[in-house]
């Protein structure tokens, strides 16, 4: 089986911008560019890494914005963008939405969630509303739904190991041999 491709160029004081060109190596599924001097924005074309899974460009010196391109890389499951000089609204969707706060630490300029700080808007991100509004749709959360069925699995156990271990109930298996007494003169008498 063959192994993800991984580029760790982390902890060799480069310098300079992420090149453009990264975005090209459509294979990876580990970038990590931590612990540099490197300076600049985040290119965009970091969007273009679809089987990118884990992303690590902190403790570096990148500014601007975080691209909305990089809420594209739908198996992306780690990013950690911390200790940078990033500002403005972090982008909401996909996969964005399961990352936790210290994946920005440090970046005293970005804004809205999962980070405390709001962008001045009194509204949630308008992704967060729409799986809110998704989940209350029939007026059920699926928690509730599945606790539900976990319930009914654990009495429905018990009270069938109940009724076994204390001999079989009687009006079980007269209902069960009714029935098969149905079965077996209706059988007999298309015969």
């Amino acid at each position: 089986m063959l192994e993800g491709i991984l580029m760790d160029m982390s902890s060799n004081r480069f310098e300079g911008t992420i090149p453009e060109t990264v975005g090209n190596l459509i294979s990876l599924d580990v970038l990590n560019f931590s612990h540099n001097h490197l300076t600049g924005h985040i290119p965009s074309s970091l969007g273009n890494l679809a089987a990118l899974e884990s992303l690590d460009l902190s403790c570096n010196k990148l500014v601007g914005e975080i691209p909305s391109e990089l809420t594209d890389l739908n198996f992306l499951e780690v990013i950690n963008l911390s200790e940078n000089q990033l500002v403005g609204l972090i982008p909401q969707g996909k996969q964005f939405n399961t990352f936790l706060n210290d994946s920005y630490v440090g970046n005293t300029g970005l804004c809205g969630f999962p980070v405390s700080k709001s962008c001045g808007r009194g509204d949630p991100p308008p992704a967060i509303l729409e799986e809110e509004e998704v989940n209350s749709a029939f007026g059920l959360d699926w928690k509730f739904v599945m606790m539900g069925y976990g319930c009914g699995l654990v009495f429905g156990f018990s009270a069938g190991y109940i009724m076994m271990t204390i001999r079989r109930p009687k009006w079980l298996v007269g209902m069960v041999q009714l029935a098969g007494n149905r079965v077996l003169r209706r059988i007999k008498k298309n015969h």
